[in-house]
Formats: C-alpha cells, sequence, structure tokens
C-alpha cells in the first residue's frame, strides 16, 4: 500500500493541474460535452475521477466517499495528494461513488442566502440511463445525454438556484450537469 500513496498524483503539478482544472471548468460551462484528463490515477478510480480530486479537494474541502470505493489506500492517496478530509454526506463540499451510492437526500444544497454552500457530485463508473435532453445556460439549442434517474436531477434543477451540481466521470473522460440546466425527457 506504501508506495500507491505517492503515486498517481501529477507528474508536472503546474501544467497537468491547469489543463485538467480548464477541462473541469469546459464540461460545467458547456452540460454535457465530454472532455478527456490525464495525470491522476487513484487507487480504485477512474483518471477522470483521480483528476478532478486533485484539481478540485484541497484541506478546506470535505469528502464524502461511497462506501463500494471507500478503502484505506483511497483514504491515504487522498490525505497524501488533497489533504481532504473525508466528511459524513450533510458536511460533504464533495461526493465520490457510483450513482446508486449515492444518498441524494443526505446532501447540501445550499440555503437562500449561501446556495454555493451545495455538495458536488462525482459520479463514478456506469452512469448510463435515460437519453435526454439538456437545455440551459452554456448550452446552444440542446445537448443529448444519457442520465440515471432524470427524474432526480429534473427535480434538483428546480430547486434552482439550491440544488447540487454534478461531474461525471469514466475512465479518463468526464462530464458535468450543473444544477441550472434543464432535462427534457424522450
Amino acid at each position: 500500500m506504501q508506495s500507491s500513496v505517492y503515486e498517481g498524483g501529477f507528474a508536472q503539478p503546474p501544467v497537468q493541474s491547469a489543463a485538467a482544472f480548464r477541462a473541469a471548468m469546459e464540461a460545467m460551462a458547456r452540460p454535457g460535452t465530454t472532455h478527456q484528463v490525464t495525470g491522476g490515477q487513484a487507487p480504485g478510480l477512474s483518471v477522470a475521477a483521480s483528476v478532478l480530486l486533485l484539481v478540485l479537494c484541497d484541506t478546506d474541502t470535505g469528502l464524502w466517499l461511497a462506501p463500494e470505493l471507500d478503502s484505506v489506500e483511497l483514504r491515504a492517496w487522498v490525505a497524501f495528494h488533497c489533504g481532504a478530509p473525508i466528511v459524513a454526506p450533510e458536511q460533504a463540499d464533495f461526493a465520490l461513488g457510483a450513482w446508486g451510492d449515492l444518498p441524494i437526500g443526505q446532501f447540501a444544497i445550499g440555503t437562500a442566502e449561501y446556495p454555493d454552500r451545495s455538495v458536488t457530485l462525482i459520479v463514478e463508473g456506469d452512469w448510463q440511463g435515460e437519453t435526454v435532453n439538456l437545455t440551459g445556460p452554456g448550452i446552444e439549442t440542446a445537448q443529448v445525454v444519457d442520465l440515471p434517474e432524470p427524474s432526480v436531477f429534473t427535480a434538483n434543477a428546480a430547486c434552482f438556484p439550491l440544488g447540487w451540481d454534478a461531474f461525471f466521470t469514466r475512465g479518463d473522460t468526464l462530464w458535468a450537469l450543473p444544477r441550472s440546466s434543464q432535462i427534457q425527457e424522450g
């Protein structure tokens, strides 16, 4: 375990973290568009999820790990590379897990005074579901994506400006769905 803790970070942190952060922000600014990232490899996670942890998490951001992903190795990797404390769902700034393993109702959605105090989900692995059309800010006409449980995302969008944002990761690709996007099924 010891060596895997120290491995999997950026080999060239200034260059790779800047490129990865830009990809994450582009994904959030252009919902539904896929972006390829490189440079991170946490134990048991995809490259894309690892990279998001490296660029988004630090000592001031609480991270919740789904029990199915939570391991001694991953916790040690997060502690070494990010410093993010592992917290309960209601305290999480970021939550990482497969869609079916995320306790959606337990995460913060912000308050009227501070809508930014909400969780950002990192949905890892197979997130296929129903094909939906996304519209809203950052989408010229419509963007077609597969989304697990579209009704949950529709309810989340109805809470805007409250609600959570989500990144979807698989392999070395990611895409994002901010709470401001509208979901139309079918």
